[in-house]
């Protein structure tokens, strides 16, 4: 980035100087010619974004469910990283749900209307050139890009839209009932702040988050395309593992990373990438430890797509590409738990049935080798075998990692399973390098597996199918990836 903004604006309103900044100021001469000269850029005839008929009917369920309130959705401001640099902008779930739209500061507003609602997307125009923004400001277009302008997002988005510097003014002089996401735009919750209450904001937070446990058809279809890259991610990190053994995790961490930016638009969490006994560290992103010849693996990874869709994918790889004999027995141990999990996502099961059978079978193998006294009923009662399972076998998927966090527990986790929802399936056995109760062979090895799995109207999909599960399949896999 360059040292210098722009100091001061022309004739409108003074733009903040950058302190230590080398131009002490802009002459009349230079404010002159930066108004001048300019192409005009206005795109037009554009294409809806592929979403939008699916946006539309989002808010259309939105508005039947809130009638006669205003209801205010914000994107969400950048984030300073530190001084004058931000974090990279990610549009919030409900509001990128909503609309399609990415962009830091946009926020939807639907007004109660004689039927249903009538929406707006308010969003900052193009920088303006009368007053130097443009090139002066920090956030002006020519510092971070063009914006698309307010007649360009229309046709995008299928959503009239109008300046966003605007609405904390109207806002303020709103009437009725109204309902704002919060935790994402500060200017906008405090000019509501007299309007809104807790429990009625929380409503609409349940309600978006509710929305999104049934998947539409192009849900589904970006699910699909994350859990692609993902697997080409996969990949990557194994042809490397050699460079990875000469370095550190982070040369898996970074090797999955550029995958991940060029297919998609991020990773959609920290990767895990847990050598040796990090692997037992359930969300090990530190990734700075040794990968060693004869240890596993476990990467834990996935791609998020342009439309903020993430896979969620783990395997555990022998990283000479063998498994020892233990490391095989305790793989093969969650491949069988996994196995017992996915058959039991179908429609109208229970969302705790695969969690319940994936256990059952952990806890048996526990049993058997003598881990844990049983009866294996004892166990399961007392949850004694979670000393080495440690966390629940999966959670849905989608625009969150976590996705539909903040549904209703008789919605998501006592809920029933239907056709479109998604989930993980992702049991795991982690023996801690300093866990005096089992054997030694045993400690330090951690072993999980985990696919998103699709339920359909007649059983399920395994979206990250194009990975191998089975340990002799992983290792031909690795095998033939190594040359």
């Amino acid at each position: 980035m360059l040292d210098e903004a722009a100091d001061e604006a022309g004739e409108e309103e003074p733009i903040k100087q950058r302190k230590n900044g080398l131009y002490p100021g802009v002459s009349d001469e230079l404010a002159a010619s930066m108004k001048s000269g300019w192409a005009d850029t206005e795109l037009r005839g554009l294409t809806p974004i592929a979403q939008a008929e699916y946006t539309a009917a989002r808010r259309a369920a939105l508005s039947a469910r809130f009638p006669g309130e205003r209801l205010v959705v914000p994107a969400g401001n950048l984030k300073t990283r530190s001084n004058d640099t931000e974090y990279p902008f990610r549009a919030s779930v409900e509001y990128a749900y909503l609309t399609g739209n990415l962009t830091e500061d946009g926020v939807l507003v639907l007004e109660p209307a004689a039927e249903g609602h009538r929406a707006t997307i308010y969003l900052l125009p193009r920088s303006n050139r009368e007053n130097g923004e443009f090139w002066l400001s920090g956030q002006g277009e020519l510092w971070v890009g063009r914006r698309h302008s307010l007649a360009e997002a229309e046709q995008l988005y299928g959503i009239p839209a109008s300046d966003v510097r605007e609405l904390p003014a109207a806002l303020k002089e709103a009437t009725g009932p109204v309902r704002v996401v919060r935790g994402y735009d500060a200017a906008i919750e405090a000019a509501l702040t007299d309007k809104v209450t807790l429990e009625r904001d929380e409503e609409l937070r349940v309600f978006l988050s509710e929305a999104r446990l049934v998947k539409d058809e192009f849900e589904a279809g970006e699910l699909q395309k994350a859990v692609d890259s993902t697997v080409r991610g996969f990949e990557d990190v194994v042809k490397v593992l050699d460079k990875a053994e000469a370095t550190s995790e982070r040369f898996i961490e970074g090797t999955f990373f550029l995958r991940a930016r060029v297919e998609g638009n991020d990773i959609g969490y920290g990767s895990i990438c847990a050598s040796g006994p990090h692997a037992c560290t359930l969300h090990w992103v530190r990734n700075d430890g040794p990968v060693r010849s004869g240890d596993l693996l476990l990467l834990d990874a996935g791609v998020e797509t342009h439309t903020l869709y993430t896979a969620d994918v783990t395997r555990t790889l022998p990283v000479n590409g063998t498994y020892s004999e233990i490391q095989k027995k305790i793989y093969d141990a969650v491949y069988d738990a996994q196995e017992a999990g996915i058959a039991a996502v179908r429609p109208g099961a229970k969302y705790r049935d695969f969690h319940d059978a994936a256990q059952r079978v952990l806890t048996e193998r526990l049993v058997e080798w003598g881990l844990v006294e049983g009866p294996v009923e004892r166990v399961l009662e007392l949850g004694l075998q979670r000393r080495w399972t440690l966390h629940g076998t999966g959670h849905m998927l989608g625009m969150d990692v976590h996705d539909c966090a903040a549904a209703r527990t008789e919605t998501y986790v006592e809920g029933t399973l239907e056709p479109g929802m998604c989930l993980t399936v992702e049991p795991g056995l982690y023996f801690q390098a300093d866990d005096l109760t089992v054997p030694e062979e045993y400690r330090g090895i951690g072993v999980r597996i985990e696919d998103d799995i699709l339920v359909t109207e007649d059983g399920n999909r395994n979206l990250s199918a194009g990975l191998p599960r089975r340990s002799d399949e992983v290792e031909a896999w690795m095998a033939s990836l190594k040359g």
